[in-house]
């Protein structure tokens, strides 16, 4: 939850965690931005921000996480709601709220999709992404996180050209330091390696794509 009013973000967390759910709250775009590559079931996002703008932060965040998210905001203008659900936002709702109907609100995303890109099937290779693991005939793969997160996004975009640029803007942050392009072409051969199959193709001086 991206929320920077103290007193919204703590009545939720706590509305929230008596349902059940785990909540990590951000109170600004920058404390957003460093979790962005967390995997979450669910973000709720405000639009005005200290230091700057629901919107855009969402487009950032989009980069890294798949995740539906719904806007929570007093901004109540048609332009605004039809922006937030163009970006392609789950629900929009207002301030003041009813923390009983964001709860039935937030259910129903979540029951509309769970499990639905938590299991990826790549010939005989599993991908599961609530546990972190691969396998490929039932044999387990033993990745590095790097190596998971790498595998992962091409196989998210299965079919789909992933240039290396794009790749090494997601993966830098997430190793904690500089990742450059030799590096990456060493992370794929590590990864071939592993699966014991030829499924990542080169597409030479572009990218990779499965």
């Amino acid at each position: 939850m991206v929320e920077d009013n103290d007193s919204i973000a703590k009545g939720l967390k706590y509305t929230l965690k008596s349902g059940g759910y785990e909540v990590e709250i951000c109170g600004s775009c920058e404390s957003a931005l460093k979790q962005a590559a967390e995997e979450y079931s669910l973000m709720i996002i405000d639009i005005t921000l200290p230091d700057g703008n629901g919107f855009e932060l969402y487009e950032d965040m989009k980069k890294y996480n798949t995740a539906p998210v719904i806007f929570l905001t007093a901004k109540d203008d048609e332009d605004s709601i039809v922006k937030g659900f163009d970006l392609g936002a789950e629900d929009y709702i207002t301030k003041p709220f009813s923390a009983r109907e964001l709860m039935a609100r937030i259910n129903r995303i979540l029951k509309k999709t769970e499990k639905t890109d938590n299991i990826i099937h790549i010939e005989d290779i599993v991908i599961d992404r609530d546990s972190k693991t691969v396998t490929r005939s039932g044999e387990k793969i033993e990745f590095t996180a790097l190596e998971y997160r790498i595998f992962l996004m091409l196989a998210q975009n299965k079919n789909k050209t992933v240039t290396r640029e794009s790749i090494l803007e997601k993966i830098w942050d997430l190793a904690g330091n500089y990742v450059n392009d030799n590096t990456l072409t060493v992370y794929i051969k590590r990864i071939r390696k592993k699966l014991g199959c030829n499924i990542i193709k080169t597409v030479k001086g572009i990218g990779y794509y499965i």
